[in-house]
C-alpha cells in the first residue's frame, strides 16, 4: 500500500514538473512570437517612409521613382508573429536595395538633397530602421533564452515531445542602408 502510494506521489509529481515546463516553455515561445511580430509592426511605417520618398522621387526621376515603387510594393510582406527570420531578411534587403538606388538618384539630381521633405522622408525611414534594429534585439535575446530552455535537462527530455523545438537566430550582416550617406 506504501508503495502505492509513494509511486501514486511520484507520477503526480511528474505531471506536475510536465505541466510547469510546459507552461514555461510556452510563455518563452510567445515571447518569440511578440518580438517577431513587434518587427512587422516596425517595418511597416518604415516601407510607408520609403514609399512617401519614392513619391517624393518622382518629381526628379519619375521613371527610377517608379521601377523602385514597383520593386518594393510587389515585394513587400507583412511580417507577423509567424514570420521566419529569413522573410525579415529580405524585407530589410528590399529597403536597403531602394535607399542605395534613391542614394543614386539624389547624387544625379542635387537638388533632391536640398528638398526639405526629401530629409524628412530620409530621417524617418532612418529613425524606423533604428527601432527595427532595436526589435531584432529583443527578438534573437527572446530566441537565446528560449533555446536555451530547450536544450537545458531535463526540460531538453520533454521538450521535444510537448512540440517545441529550437529558434533560428534573426542574423543580418550590416544594414547597407546603414552606410549610405543621404
Amino acid at each position: 500500500m506504501e508503495i502505492l502510494i509513494i509511486i501514486i506521489l511520484l507520477i503526480i509529481l511528474l505531471l506536475i514538473w510536465v505541466m510547469s515546463t510546459r507552461q514555461k516553455l510556452t510563455v518563452m515561445d510567445e515571447n518569440v512570437s511578440n518580438s517577431m511580430n513587434q518587427i512587422g509592426i516596425q517595418l511597416s511605417p518604415r516601407f510607408d517612409s520609403l514609399f512617401a520618398l519614392l513619391d517624393l522621387l518622382r518629381e526628379y526621376d519619375s521613371k527610377e521613382a517608379q521601377a523602385l515603387l514597383d520593386m518594393a510594393r510587389n515585394g513587400r510582406r507583412t511580417i507577423t508573429a509567424k514570420s521566419t527570420p529569413g522573410e525579415v531578411v529580405t524585407q530589410e534587403s528590399i529597403i536597403s536595395e531602394t535607399l542605395e538606388r534613391v542614394a543614386g538618384v539624389a547624387e544625379k539630381c542635387p537638388e533632391l538633397k536640398t528638398d526639405i521633405n526629401y530629409g524628412k522622408c530620409i530621417n524617418a525611414v532612418e529613425c524606423y530602421g533604428k527601432m527595427v534594429r532595436t526589435s531584432r534585439l529583443i527578438y534573437n535575446d527572446s530566441v537565446t533564452k528560449f533555446n536555451r530552455a530547450v536544450r537545458m535537462i531535463p526540460a531538453s527530455l520533454i521538450a521535444g515531445i510537448l512540440g517545441f523545438h529550437k529558434k533560428d537566430y534573426l542574423v543580418t550582416g550590416e544594414e547597407k542602408s546603414e552606410t549610405i550617406r543621404f
